[in-house]
C-alpha cells in the first residue's frame, strides 16, 4: 500500500487512503450540516462506500464515516481476508503486544484547553427523537488509579455544556465498572476519548474481554506490531499516538445526567435513565484533523463494529467446552448483537446444544443461536436458512428456554429476562442415506473457473462466486 510521507500505518488516514486507492472512498462535496444531513446521507449509503464531508457548516474539519461497514473492509483494515478474519482477532487475543511508547505524537500536535465541544468537533446530530448529538467513534481509554487496571471501549457521548457530556455506558462495562471504583474511593476516573482511529483500535474497543486484559496491547497485535502510544499531556494514560483527536477528562460517577431516547443497535429507540457526567478539561489534535462518525442504531457499520469483535471472543471462549465450535457469527441481520450462528467441525453427539448453552452462559444478549456444520458460512444467510430448511426437525431441533436473564438492550426484555430459541441445523446420519451436494465434478468446475478468469475481467464479485458450498 503506497502512503504518502509521513502518514503511519497504524494511523485511519493509512486506511482512507488505502481505500480512496481501491475507490472506496467518495468525497461529498456539497455543505452538509451537523443537524441530521450527515446522518441521512451516511444512511442512505449506509452499504456503500466510505464517505468524507469536505464542507461541514460552521466547522473547518471534514467528517468521514461508513469506514467499516462490512467485514471486508473491516479485514481489508486489518491486513486479512474475510474468511481468515475471526482467527486473526482470536490470535491477538491470546498474544497482546506491549506498546511502543513516544515522547511525542501527531495527535498532540495541537492543544486547546478548556473546549467547547461543539465549536472545536463536528458532532452530528443523527436521529430526531434523541436530545441532541453525540461522538460515537471515541475510543475511550481508563485505568484505575489504585490496580493499575486499563481499558478500552466505545461508548456513546451527548455534549450537555461547553467541556460537560452525558456518557452512556452499560452498567456491567468495565468503564462503568472503573467509574465506580474511582468513586467509592472519592476520586474521579481519567478518561480519554480518542477519535480518528485506525481500525485495529475500533475492534480491539469492542472485544468482550475480562477487566485488566489491555485491549491497546491486542490493538497492536492485530497491527502486527507494538501501537504507537503516547502519554496524554494532563493524566498518566497512554492513548494512540496517530489518531486524530483526544479528549482528556475525567468520569464522575456520582453525579448523574438524564439523557432521554437514544437509537440502538436494534434499530428502535430505549431509554435508559440518566448516565454520569463526563468533564474534558484538553483536547489535542492533528493538524488538518478528520473527524471520524459511526452511525448509530441499525446500520452495517455500528452492528458490524460489535458483530465481528463478539463473534471472535465467542468462538475463543466456546472452543475451551466444545473443541469442535469452527467459526460463530453474530449477524447483522441478528442486528450484530442479538442472534449468532455457530458452525462445528467433526461434532460430537450433544455437541450442538452444549455449545448452545456456552454461549448464552458467555454473552446475555444472545437470544437466538442456529448450529450449523463446517460446510456451511455462519456469516452467509442464505446459506444458514438452507441448512435449516434441510436439515432441521422442528419436532426434534428446536429447544425453547423461556425466563433467561437479558440484557438491558434487548427489545422484547420483560422484568430482566426473555424467552431464548436454538435452532441445530446440523446432519444427523440417520436423517437420510446420502447428503452429497449436487454438483459437476471438481475437474469440470476448475475448467469453468479458468474459462471465466479468460473471458471476464478479473473482479470482486466473480471470485466471490467461485466459493464453494
Amino acid at each position: 500500500m503506497n502512503r504518502p510521507a509521513g502518514v503511519s500505518r497504524q494511523s485511519m488516514r493509512a486506511f482512507m487512503n488505502a481505500l480512496t486507492g481501491s475507490g472506496e472512498l467518495a468525497s461529498i462535496a456539497q455543505p452538509v450540516s451537523t443537524d441530521f444531513e450527515i446522518a441521512a446521507v451516511l444512511a442512505e449509503m449506509d452499504a456503500g462506500p466510505a464517505l468524507r464531508f469536505e464542507q461541514v457548516t460552521g466547522h473547518t474539519a471534514p467528517v468521514v464515516g461508513n469506514l467499516l461497514n462490512s467485514r471486508s473492509r473491516i479485514a481489508g483494515g486489518l491486513g486479512t481476508t474475510p474468511a481468515a478474519l475471526q482467527e486473526s482477532i482470536i490470535t491477538a487475543i491470546g498474544t497482546p503486544l506491549a506498546h511502543r511508547v513516544l515522547a511525542s505524537a501527531p495527535c498532540q500536535e495541537e492543544v486547546i484547553l478548556d473546549p467547547l465541544l461543539l465549536d472545536e468537533l463536528p458532532i452530528p446530530h443523527f436521529f430526531e427523537r434523541e436530545a441532541g448529538p453525540y461522538i460515537t467513534a471515541g475510543a475511550i481509554v481508563a485505568k484505575d488509579r489504585q490496580s493499575g487496571e486499563a481499558n478500552l471501549s466505545i461508548a456513546r457521548l451527548m455534549p450537555i455544556d461547553k467541556n460537560s457530556t452525558f456518557i452512556g455506558i452499560a452498567p456491567n462495562h468495565d468503564l462503568a465498572v472503573l467509574a465506580r471504583a474511582a468513586h467509592e474511593r472519592g476520586e474521579k476516573l481519567d478518561i480519554a476519548v480518542c477519535i480518528g482511529n485506525h481500525p485495529a483500535v475500533l475492534i480491539a474497543a469492542c472485544l468482550y474481554l475480562r477487566l485488566g486484559d489491555d485491549e491497546l496491547k491486542i490493538a497492536g497485535a492485530l497491527l502486527g506490531e507494538p501501537l504507537d502510544v503516547v502519554r496524554c499531556l494532563g493524566s498518566d494514560l497512554l492513548v494512540p499516538a496517530h489518531c486524530e483527536y483526544v479528549l482528556e477528562g475525567t468520569l464522575d460517577a456520582g453525579t448523574q445526567v438524564p439523557e432521554g431516547p437514544v437509537s440502538e443497535f436494534h434499530g428502535l429507540y430505549e431509554d435508559y435513565g440518566p448516565g454520569i457526567l463526563a468533564t474534558f478539561t484538553r483536547l489535542t489534535r492533528r493538524p488538518a484533523s478528520v473527524f471520524q462518525v459511526i452511525l448509530p442504531g441499525y446500520h452495517p457499520e455500528h452492528c458490524l463494529l460489535g458483530g465481528v469483535a463478539i463473534a471472535a471472543g465467542l468462538a475463543r471462549s466456546a472452543r475451551t467446552s466444545v473443541p469442535s465450535v469452527a467459526e460463530v457469527a453474530v449477524t447483522l441481520g441478528g442486528a450484530g448483537r442479538l442472534h449468532a450462528v455457530v458452525s462445528l467441525r467433526d461434532a460430537r453427539p450433544g455437541d450442538a446444544r452444549k455449545v448452545v448453552f456456552a454461549i448464552w452462559a458467555l454473552v446475555n444478549l444472545i437470544k437466538q443461536i442456529v448450529v450449523v456444520d463446517a460446510d456451511i458460512d455462519p456469516w452467509d444467510a442464505v446459506q444458514v436458512e438452507w441448512a435449516i430448511a434441510t436439515r432441521m426437525k422442528p419436532d426434534r431441533d428446536l429447544l425453547i428456554v423461556p425466563g433467561v436473564r437479558a440484557d438491558r438492550s434487548e427489545p422484547l426484555e420483560s422484568g430482566g429476562t426473555v424467552t431464548k430459541l436454538a435452532i441445530d441445523a446440523t446432519r444427523r446420519d440417520g436423517d437420510r442415506p446420502d447428503w452429497t451436494n449436487a454438483r459437476p465434478p471438481e475437474w469440470a468446475i476448475n475448467r469453468a473457473r479458468e474459462m471465466l478468469r479468460a473471458n471476464f475481467a478479473p473482479s470482486r464479485s466473480i471470485e466471490m462466486s467461485f466459493k464453494s458450498h
